[in-house]
């Protein structure tokens, strides 16, 4: 994981505001401004505490925040973290390779009719994709095929 990652003030404040109301434990929170809505790095294991019975913590959050609230597990190996985070997309193959600059880059191949959901609405799902490998994993470009 890329160390030195900062965490504003209201990033705290919502990530004490998610433990309290879900019991999860936060990794990360991430708040964008520009799509409303509040990223949530959750420790292994964690998501479904986090989303709460029939997602009422979610609904919960979203009340009080007035922000849409997605939560991503975390997972130490790049592979895996890029595949929790395109779901529900099913992701068919994941390729990381570092380049002869030593950029690392990956390529994901979802299933064809998941491809709409793993780009997602103007290219938001491909967008958050590619801001977390690059801050946890420093992989600088991300392609969905």
């Amino acid at each position: 994981m890329t160390t030195g990652i900062k965490i504003t003030c209201d990033e705290m404040r919502y990530i004490a505001l998610f433990e309290s109301i879900s019991g999860a434990s936060v990794k990360d929170c991430i708040i964008d401004e520009e799509q409303e809505r509040a990223i949530f790095i959750v420790n292994q294991g964690q998501v479904g505490v986090a989303i709460g019975k029939g997602g009422r913590n979610i609904h919960t959050l979203e009340r009080m925040t007035g922000k849409k609230h997605e939560i991503i597990e975390y997972s130490e190996d790049p592979v895996t973290f890029m595949k929790n985070a395109l779901k529900p997309a099913t992701v068919r193959e994941i390729r990381v390779s570092e380049r002869t600059d030593g950029k690392k880059m990956a390529v994901i191949t979802v299933n064809p009719k998941d491809k709409g959901v793993a780009i997602g609405k103007n290219g938001k799902n491909a967008e958050r994709l590619r801001f977390l490998a690059k801050r946890y994993f420093d992989i600088q470009n991300v392609s969905i095929t």
